[in-house]
């Protein structure tokens, strides 16, 4: 389902338009919608893109762990846009593609470890209005993960939550940016073993 964008696109003007235009399609191949969207407000988009710089050198996590957490709370809040664009980055980071497309039926699927189950499951009830997270899976998990690890998972999943909740309100979907993956993203509920 192409992008219906609630406000219009913003044109990519000036030095900062064309780098961020170049630099994009360097790193992604095209431009991500949210960047024609956030664009209207140019300081908010520079914070944005500063601030994602940072959060991509975070690694007390296990880079799979923090996929399947991501595309689990983007799963939860319907956000198209950003499982399309997490199983593309997940595909160019050399993640296994058969995995982490079943993110969004990982419930029904065989393919996941009880720790990467608790990861999702953690994210989700992160994601849940009011949260659902209880004393119980935050201590199992730090017992798995350590300190560090927890407070960056914890921290994606609230990251994610901004992501998939801003592109969803503006009306992004699927870009069409997993296209090169091998496999096409598994939909919700119709596990394979």
């Amino acid at each position: 389902m192409p992008s219906q964008f609630r406000i219009p696109k913003a044109r990519l003007t000036g030095a900062y338009g064309a780098l961020m235009t170049r630099v994009a399609k360097r790193t992604w191949g095209q431009v991500p919608d949210n960047a024609y969207v956030l664009f209207h407000h140019r300081p908010l988009t520079r914070a944005v893109f500063g601030f994602e710089q940072k959060v991509a050198r975070w690694d007390a996590l296990d880079p799979h762990l923090r996929t399947y957490a991501e595309m689990a709370s983007a799963g939860a809040i319907g956000c198209s846009w950003c499982l399309d664009f997490g199983y593309f980055l997940a595909h160019t980071q050399g993640l296994d593609e058969a995995k982490v497309r079943e993110v969004p039926r990982w419930r029904e699927s065989g393919v996941f470890t009880d720790l990467e189950r608790d990861v999702m499951a953690y994210a989700e009830a992160m994601t849940a209005t009011p949260p659902q997270v209880t004393d119980e899976m935050v201590a199992a998990l730090d017992a798995r993960l350590g300190h560090a690890a927890m407070v960056e998972l914890t921290m994606m999943v609230a990251v994610e939550n901004q992501r998939s909740r801003f592109n969803s309100a503006m009306g992004l979907a699927s870009q069409g940016f997993s296209d090169v993956c091998e496999l096409p993203l598994a939909p919700a509920g119709t596990a394979t073993t």
